[in-house]
């Protein structure tokens, strides 16, 4: 019986332990199932998970979180109940550290700063629109983020959001500052890149693990493609 292909562990597994299974998704990949049909990356998990430990039946994978399928970067995915529940609720209280880079073409003004928005969904369409105020049923979304520099002919940004909204950063960038994501036709960017993914990658994750109370740090590598080669020397010493 062959190996699925799924991942090469060198490079989308960044972390597993008893309870946790820590990937580098890859853009263009579901987190988790939708109408589409296409297999999500909790199933390729449950594979994987299924064929390493030569489970008979079905592996158990949970998702705590979700990255949109255009977006690569980490994920942080339970294998058993009970890290699930916890992860669930460090997710839900904001227990958890997330930085993202992205790729925009001009530089933001100010380089630095808070953009506080409320959001509404579009489901139909599936959109969000960002308000400067209270608006309706929308939902609160705040991020920080800072210019790290020029890569190539674009600008590196790195972003904290606070809290976990449906298209949070590519509609707060492109309607607080202006500066849509590369490739993000659907926020306003003129152009998509070759692979149709954008350039929004969650780079780290920091919480305390849900078991082992650890202070936990994962850090994925940007895609190899083009347009992230320039971002590689943003990289730590």
């Amino acid at each position: 019986m062959n190996r699925p292909n799924i991942w090469s562990e060198q490079q989308e597994i960044l972390f597993e332990d008893n309870h946790l299974l820590i990937l580098n998704k890859p853009a263009g990949v579901l987190v988790q199932g939708d109408n589409t049909g296409d297999e999500p990356l909790s199933v390729k998990a449950a594979e994987y998970l299924r064929f390493k430990y030569k489970k008979p039946g079905a592996a158990f994978v949970g998702v705590a979180h979700r990255l949109d399928r255009p977006v690569s970067g980490v994920v942080a995915l339970a294998k058993t109940s009970k890290a699930l529940s916890r992860l669930n609720e460090m997710f839900r209280d904001n227990k958890v550290h997330k930085t993202y880079w992205a790729l925009v073409g001009k530089c933001p003004e100010p380089t630095s700063g808070h953009l506080t928005h409320w959001l509404v969904k579009d489901p139909i369409r599936n959109v969000t629109k960002a308000y400067t105020e209270r608006h309706g049923q929308g939902l609160k979304a705040d991020l920080d983020y800072q210019v790290l520099g020029q890569a190539g002919n674009r600008f590196l940004v790195q972003v904290n959001p606070i809290t976990g909204r449906p298209h949070q950063i590519r509609v707060q960038l492109a309607t607080g500052l202006g500066t849509p994501i590369v490739g993000d036709v659907k926020y306003g960017f003129l152009n998509p890149l070759p692979d149709v993914s954008i350039a929004l990658h969650a780079r780290q994750l920091e919480f305390e693990h849900p078991v082992t109370k650890e202070a936990m740090c994962f850090r994925a590598p940007v895609p190899e493609m083009a347009h992230w080669d320039a971002a590689r020397a943003f990289y730590p010493a």
